[in-house]
């Protein structure tokens, strides 16, 4: 049966990796950046302080070093973690976000090759919330425009097909023409 509905769907995707090249694309993107971040935090850092010294007790004994080479192991370490632990945080947040547009964009795949091989009584679905509500709303609309004018015509022919006037080659062509409107769509 098909759905004809244009409403959102009230399902809720159990998968959130749908489409794995994209997301994982998407993912590793704002890991880079995020490792991009680090690295100019320490260089930075390490760039602020190079020309500053640095007192400090190491064993009892007063030692002056370059501020840069003193804290090195700290910025780093620091750094490091933080940017261990926020990637985490950004590969959920990343995956969820592109879970809201992968998840619309593998139901438009679906919905439109369905749509492609003559059902135009089906409609494109998202759930509310979903990225591309818009498009889907313009995409049913057109789909429904085409399913009226074509539905419009296959009543025309069908008009026309039992006219008695109509010489016989004519009747047949015509009625070949509405079977093929028949068989190739779903109106």
């Amino acid at each position: 049966m098909t759905d004809t509905n244009t409403s959102s769907p009230a399902f809720k995707r159990k998968q959130v990796y749908i489409k794995k090249d994209f997301q994982t694309r998407f993912i590793i993107r704002f890991l880079l950046i995020l490792l991009a971040g680090g690295i100019l935090s320490i260089g930075l850092t390490l760039l602020n302080t190079r020309e500053t010294l640095t007192s400090a007790f190491v064993n009892s004994k007063l030692v002056i070093q370059s501020t840069a080479l003193a804290i090195m192991p700290s910025v780093v370490f620091t750094t490091v973690i933080t940017t261990l632990i926020l990637g985490v945080i950004v590969v959920l947040v990343t995956l969820l976000v592109s879970h809201k547009i992968a998840g619309p964009m593998y139901r438009f795949e679906k919905d439109i090759d369905r749509i492609a091989g003559g059902d135009l009584k089906h409609r494109i679905n998202i759930r509310k919330g979903d990225q591309f509500q818009e498009m889907a709303s313009a995409l049913n609309k057109m789909v429904l425009n085409l399913n009226t004018k074509l539905s419009d015509i296959r009543e025309d022919v069908a008009a026309f097909s039992d006219h008695p006037d109509l010489p016989e080659p004519l009747q047949r062509e015509i009625r070949d023409l509405r079977q093929k409107i028949e068989s190739l769509f779903i109106l």
